[in-house]
């Protein structure tokens, strides 16, 4: 009983708030096998029910967005914990799979599902909750959510309709990546998911392989070769690259090498679960004028490749810090209407 009160005591400190939905620090740092003691500890030091206390109604109403681990169960914060215990409702993205997060850390709260093909859907009922005063919470399988997951459009409107968005920072698979990656952080630029059409998918790798800053990726298992394939075409066979796979999960793995290289090393390999690609930005700095000689050579093997007249001077004119009416005159030179 002392030390439980001792635990107490410490609560503001950990600015974990006295509430009806209260999780004490010994609570939020119990795991799955330790949560009956923690319920046995709780019951003998209050007098109230032994039904799960209801949600906090002193938890502001708004919409958090709340980051869950992306493999190890450890990687989620308190106030993480906290908001997804005293929220109203979760919006998961998978409720079976939410399910096993919120049952490790004991945690009661209704589950929604709230997943691509059903946001739409269920954007109005939501907003209306949102709008009564409660407190909404949403996750996604592995991650932040909106970050190449669904909640984007959800926070947009809550947005526009003044409606609190509130994000509870956590794990996300690209920046964990980048840390480890080796490669320049200093500028990045997230990609995430390609189009799944080829020729959108080509241009986005086109637009790319000529920026300056490291370039990221998620790409699904299935998709690895393909993928690997498509990038040595657009950035060339030497372009240094790292390939996590697993991350904070047992066989985590950080591949490094060059495109080319890739491509042999995962020509035969079945790869699972999501997988990040960091690719090397491009050595020649953007910020120097590109000489003439150079947007030509651009130009002609971008037309070589399929591409429109107006869409070659596009890609060379956002990977580039040539004006687009200098490079459209140039390609009206080279090639004519």
């Amino acid at each position: 009983m002392a030390s439980l009160l001792r635990l107490q005591a410490l609560a503001p400190a950990l600015n974990v708030p006295r509430r009806r939905c209260f999780l004490s620090p010994f609570h939020l740092a119990a795991s799955a096998a330790t949560a009956p003691l923690a319920r046995r500890l709780s019951t003998a030091a209050s007098t109230n029910s032994l039904e799960p206390p209801a949600p906090d109604s002193d938890l502001e109403s708004g919409l958090y967005l709340v980051a869950t681990p992306i493999g190890n169960l450890e990687d989620i914060t308190l106030r993480a914990l906290r908001v997804l215990k005293c929220a109203n409702v979760i919006l998961s993205e998978d409720t079976r799979h939410s399910g096993k997060l919120l049952q490790h850390y004991n945690i009661k709260t209704p589950l929604l599902s709230f997943h691509k093909f059903n946001e739409r859907e269920r954007e109005p009922s939501i907003l209306r909750r949102l709008h009564e005063g409660e407190a909404v919470a949403l996750i996604s399988d592995a991650g932040t959510p909106g970050i190449s997951d669904p909640g984007m459009e959800l926070a947009r409107l809550c947005a526009a309709e003044k409606i609190p968005v509130v994000p509870i920072p956590g794990p996300s698979a690209a920046i964990a990546a980048l840390s480890a990656s080796g490669l320049p952080s200093n500028e990045f630029t997230f990609v995430g998911f390609l189009p799944k059409h080829g020729r959108s998918r080509r241009d986005r790798l086109e637009i790319s392989a000529r920026e300056a800053a490291t370039q990221i990726f998620y790409v699904p298992p299935h998709g690895i070769h393909q993928f690997l394939v498509d990038a040595a075409s657009s950035f060339g066979d030497s372009r240094s690259c790292v390939i996590a796979r697993e991350i904070t999960k047992l066989h985590e793995e950080f591949w490094r090498g060059t495109l080319g290289e890739a491509n042999e090393a995962f020509a035969t390999r079945q790869s699972k679960g999501e997988i990040t690609v960091l690719i090397e930005g491009q050595l020649i700095s953007v910020d120097e004028t590109p000489s003439e000689d150079f947007l030509e050579h651009e130009l002609r093997e971008l037309m070589t490749k399929g591409h429109t007249l107006s869409a070659a001077v596009k890609l060379v004119t956002e990977a580039t810090s040539a004006k687009k009416k200098d490079v459209y005159a140039l390609a009206l030179r080279l090639f004519g209407k």
